[in-house]
């Protein structure tokens, strides 16, 4: 079977991701520890998930990540919150995803999957890269997405592709795909606060409500509120 690194952080869009490559490759799970607030809870999510779906699990540490990033998923700043009506806003979305990006995050993270990649003979780095947060994260676009390929094809002696299912996707769109290819989203956690439940109120939570609840579906995760 072809082999395959996944950029699993236990949130929702990595969890859908990586669920519709399992039947075709043998998936190593890769989870990052950078200092973030919410590791724990993103560690239990990925744990979880990679026994139920029979995936590998390994996680990194980035210490010197954490060291220098001031994004507020690392300090003791607050997280910001957001109201329904903010997440249409560019200026407010904007202005929060400012607030929590990490420094050079997915291009640390998917250049260490490459590594992962020539060494095992893994031919795909999956991520959760969508359309919706593409908006306000450059890191997540298209264009970025298509350079990052280039880059490989460029410098890797090998033939690797990173596979973003979700680049042109929605979170509505992604959890349907989630349905559609029985991803256990149940399991996966996206708040960027790390408490036991997810908080409900910062953008990554908002964005998710806002999902299952437009379809009309049940979102089994538990909530604060």
């Amino acid at each position: 079977m072809k082999k395959a690194i996944s950029v699993l952080s236990g949130g929702l869009d990595c969890t859908v991701a990586t669920s519709m490559f399992t039947k075709d490759y043998e998936i190593l799970a890769i989870t990052f520890n950078y200092g973030q607030k919410a590791f724990k809870r993103e560690l239990q999510a990925s744990k979880e998930i990679c026994e139920k779906m029979n995936w590998t699990h390994e996680v990194i540490d980035l210490p010197w990540l954490s060291k220098i990033s001031n994004s507020t998923l690392n300090t003791d700043d607050d997280v910001p919150e957001l109201k329904d009506e903010d997440l249409d806003d560019f200026e407010k979305s904007s202005e929060s995803a400012s607030s929590v990006w990490v420094p050079a995050r997915n291009t640390v993270f998917t250049s260490i999957a490459l590594s992962y990649a020539e060494s095992m003979g893994a031919s795909a780095i999956i991520v959760g890269w969508n359309g919706e947060e593409g908006a306000t994260f450059p890191d997540n676009s298209k264009g970025y997405l298509e350079k990052f390929n280039q880059l490989i094809e460029e410098g890797s002696p090998d033939e690797i592709k990173i596979e973003a299912p979700l680049i042109d996707l929605n979170k509505e769109e992604i959890v349907e795909m989630g349905i559609k290819y029985d991803a256990p989203m149940e399991l996966s956690y996206s708040c960027y606060k790390g408490r036991k439940k997810q908080c409900g109120v910062c953008e990554s939570c908002m964005r998710r409500k806002r999902a299952f609840e437009n379809l009309g579906l049940e979102d089994k995760s538990e909530y604060e509120n």
